[in-house]
């Protein structure tokens, strides 16, 4: 094969070849290539787009691109459309041309009519399919009209659904290129997709397949209500049928070109066997097995009955399964709870912050009395997926005291993860195993004795105030502590300073500070106790506004004083209206803001600057260190014009509210009962608040372990071992003690690839609480019941969301506001960039891999397709609710 050559055959295109082939061509070359029935074909390589547009006039264009922000659709559609007009007046070089007509004419070509599709380098990839965005041609017939379909899927690289499927997903315009695939018609009998994972439930090894009669684009395009099978690839077994009515078939025109052929209600009878049925699965299963990977595919059955496929790729929807230690060394079905999740953590952790997990985990396995052998691997419990924490709670969940415990435990801490782990105490994989709650107990005991935890809630309920006075004292130990080491210190004494600090003098801080909250919580149930139904719905809550000694209300209240000093410098408040927050922060770091601001700021900093968005994470940067989020919070407080809300004013509200409240309980319980109350719900105001203490504290060690580590990360980077010092935090403590001792090869490959990787991720939309070890996420795969009157269809992309509905007819100009629901008759890809605002998505025709569905999942929002007559009922403007799990669409 030569450097570039113009055409290749597919028996001669391999993964290595996506920069030339991309990516369907490269699918189809790797299926060829491993003895799949692929109908043969030919692709143009990127080397003739090179030619016919390096002189076409798109530099400007591109220029113009790499400025506009994804959000100004009209703006990228302006822009796409000049692209697009400069691609289609280029001439086609001669030599291209003439590749054309011999890859069509000679030895391993298609033979007759083909297809003409596109095949972009940023398509068909592990972390975005970019499904449907690049146009394709049926049943060309003739060597010129394959030069013109070549010519138009040239341009529709720049259709306005690629362009803002690219800005959306990071891409950049100018690395991608396309490559056109010619390949053989499949005169289809019956053709469709088929997933070789359930796209909504994430269940690994369960196909999906939708079939139509004709041409599979009906059923791709949204435009046909297909038959629908669930099947086990493993077994063969289908687990799920539902016919559709079929009433559209594509076929194709004799001389070139398709017709759309309206059919009879096919609702009585599906177009394909159960035989053919299993067989695409067991083909799904097999192609599967060969990527390693599930896949998306598109296949034909002919009229002798012969199975071919015509496409595969990633499915780039599903969440990566997480596997833990304990699974490995346990096996059987696991059940992974979203740490990220439940801390409201949905960027990914980097590899540091993981590491710095592991080593807490650690400490808290040996708390319990299971110390693991080596920290750094952590808790076997613990593990990762896509950047997120997940904890394996199968062993919590096969026990008794684990499933009464934890659940209530996450009903008042993450309640949807609560419901969702509830939802499998009847999955007999899941059953319980250990009866006996003893051991539990014993080992809580054990701590609690270790710590003196019951006698210091008996202390805390007894002199509130001794209490917050000896946990002052702990934060006062506990910051000279974790004063920094000298700049004497070598990089390995700072790296063991980290190792030693996470995984053994953390989490024991944890059981000194708790008794505090656990007296005040204790006393809120004494109290709900005492007065049994004369608590009326959300009284007791109110107990808890305006409480004091919370550290973090505490510094939202620094902030606004702090706001409220500078609004009495009339420049320095006008400066921070005025100037972006990331220049004010550069500022701050120069010195150079107004006396005011500097002073208050440091000092604020020098409290609270320990703290960030998605804290946590020990690898994302402190506020000390970037303060632009808090220098925004500022002048969003100086806009501020009613202060009868600003925060000082609802605390203080919020607080005298509490104290009318217990004073109006304790009347109600009267008798003995009274004084008891008012003293039970003034002791739980005056502790509660310490709740938010203990991941304050652990957020301080997490800071000062960042500063250690950014040092040991400037010396590597000083040693040119990195090219940047926070290049460390995206290598794990393991992997930079092997590079101080000299044991590591390069680790800027590493680093590049993991920050590519952490880019990607944070463009992820859905992130599940609950993950099963077959992929299966069980709040997708519940389903409630119908609500009397609801509409229903076929669930798409899992979740809910209520909205205002907007139906649209025809995309060309429609307009959707942010978050509203877009209800529409089908969609083919031209209709996708109106999902960039979409808040959910209802459809009358197309199955839940139709590509309106595909793209619905990968935007995350939730949709329901195969509405029958949703046009007719829902009017624009009328709330709706859609159940993309139940597929359910109710309206409001």
């Amino acid at each position: 094969m030569s450097a570039s050559p113009l055409i290749l055959p597919f028996s001669d295109i391999g993964a290595e070849a996506l920069p030339l082939a991309g990516g369907k061509a490269v699918n189809l070359g790797v299926l060829t290539r491993a003895g799949f029935p692929v109908p043969p074909g030919v692709c143009l390589t990127t080397r003739a787009y090179r030619a016919a547009t390096e002189r076409a006039g798109l530099g400007d264009v591109l220029d113009a691109l790499a400025t506009t922000p994804a959000g100004d659709v009209t703006a990228l559609n302006e822009l796409a459309a000049r692209a697009r007009a400069l691609v289609l007046a280029a001439p086609v070089p001669p030599e291209v041309a003439e590749a054309v007509r011999h890859g069509v004419r000679g030895p391993g070509g298609p033979a007759g009519p083909v297809a003409v599709r596109s095949s972009a380098t940023a398509e068909d990839l592990p972390h975005a399919s970019f499904a449907g965005q690049q146009d394709t041609y049926l049943n060309v017939v003739g060597e010129e009209a394959v030069l013109d379909a070549v010519r138009r899927c040239w341009a529709s690289l720049w259709t306005d659904r690629a362009v803002a499927y690219r800005a959306a997903n990071g891409v950049d315009h100018r690395s991608v290129l396309l490559a056109v695939v010619i390949q053989e018609m499949v005169s289809s009998e019956v053709a469709g997709v088929m997933f070789t994972a359930n796209p909504v439930t994430g269940r690994r090894h369960e196909a999906v397949i939708d079939a139509g009669p004709g041409l599979g684009e009906a059923v791709v395009s949204g435009s046909v209500n297909p038959d629908h099978f669930v099947v086990d690839i493993v077994t063969g077994r289908i687990t799920g049928r539902r016919p559709g009515d079929k009433l559209l078939a594509v076929r194709p025109l004799p001389g070139g070109g398709v017709e759309r052929v309206g059919l009879g209600d096919g609702t009585g009878s599906a177009c394909v066997t159960d035989d053919q049925v299993r067989a695409l699965a067991a083909l799904g299963g097999r192609v599967e097995e060969h990527y390693g990977s599930p896949q998306d595919t598109e296949w034909a059955i002919d009229a002798d009955g012969a199975l071919w496929l015509t496409q595969s790729r990633p499915i780039t929807t599903l969440f990566p399964v997480p596997e833990s230690a304990a699974a490995r060394a346990e096996g059987g079905p696991r059940i992974y709870f979203s740490f990220s999740v439940a801390q409201g953590v949905y960027a990914p952790f980097t590899p540091m912050g993981v590491s710095a997990f592991r080593l807490i985990s650690s400490s808290i396995s040996a708390l319990a009395g299971n110390p693991v052998a080596d920290v750094t691997a952590g808790a076997p419990q613990l593990t990762e997926a896509a950047g997120r924490l997940f904890l394996d709670v199968t062993g919590v969940m096969r026990g008794r005291a684990g499933r009464t415990v934890v659940p209530r435990l996450l009903d008042v801490m993450e309640a949807r993860s609560a419901v969702v782990l509830r939802g499998l105490f009847d999955d007999p994989r899941f059953g319980v195993t250990r009866r006996s709650v003893l051991p539990a107990l014993r080992r809580v005991l054990r701590i609690a004795r270790r710590f003196r935890v019951p006698s210091n809630v008996v202390r805390a309920v007894l002199s509130p105030e001794a209490t917050r006075g000896r946990v002052e004292r702990l934060r006062s130990r506990l910051r000279a502590e974790l004063a920094p080491l000298p700049e004497s210190a070598t990089p390995l004494e700072r790296l063991d300073r980290v190792e030693r600090t996470l995984s053994a003098r953390t989490v024991p801080l944890l059981p000194r500070i708790v008794p505090g909250p656990i007296a005040g919580f204790a006393m809120l149930g004494l109290a709900a106790r005492l007065l049994g139904g004369r608590a009326r719905p959300g009284e007791l809550t109110t107990v808890l506004r305006g409480l004091p000694h919370n550290v973090t209300t505490e510094m939202d209240l620094a902030l606004w004083r702090l706001a409220g000093r500078i609004r009495r410098d009339a420049d320095a408040a006008a400066l921070l209206l005025a100037v972006p927050a990331a220049d004010l922060a550069r500022r701050f770091h120069d010195g150079t803001l107004p006396r005011t601001v500097q002073r208050e700021l440091r000092e604020f900093l020098a409290d609270y600057g320990v703290r960030a968005v998605a804290e946590i994470d020990l690898g994302v940067p402190r506020w000390s260190e970037d303060p632009t989020h808090v220098l925004g919070v500022l002048a969003n407080y100086l806009r501020l014009d009613d202060l009868s809300q600003a925060p000082d004013e609802v605390f203080a509200r919020g607080a005298a509210e509490a104290a009318v409240m217990i004073r109006t309980l304790a009347a109600r319980a009267g008798g003995l009962r009274g004084p008891l109350v008012r003293f039970a719900l003034g002791r739980a105001r005056a502790l509660a608040g310490l709740r938010e203490l203990p991941k304050f504290l652990v957020v301080t060690v997490l800071a000062a372990m960042r500063a250690e580590l950014a040092a040991v990360g400037a010396e590597l980077a000083s040693r040119g071992v990195l090219d940047s010092s926070d290049d460390v935090f995206f290598l794990t403590i393991v992997e930079v003690r092997a590079l101080l001792s000299g044991s590591a090869g390069n680790p800027r490959p590493r680093v590049a690839e993991r920050r590519a990787q952490a880019d990607r991720e944070r463009l992820r939309r859905h992130l599940p609480r609950v993950v099963l070890s077959d992929g299966t996420e069980p709040e997708a795969v519940a389903t409630a019941e119908p609500v009397d009157g609801a509409l229903t269809g076929t669930p798409a992309s899992a979740g809910t969301v209520t909205g205002t509905a907007r139906v649209v007819l025809d995309p060309v100009g429609a307009h959707l506001e942010p978050g509203e629901i877009l209800v529409c008759p089908s969609t083919d890809p031209g209709w996708t960039p109106l999902f960039l605002t979409a808040g959910g998505l209802v459809m009358e025709m197309g199955g839940a891999n139709s590509h309106g569905a595909v793209v619905a999942r990968e935007y995350g929002i939730p949709a329901v397709v195969g509405v029958a007559h949703a046009t007719e009922h829902v009017v624009t403007g009328l709330r709706i609710t859609v159940d993309g799990t139940s597929g359910t669409v109710t309206l409001t």
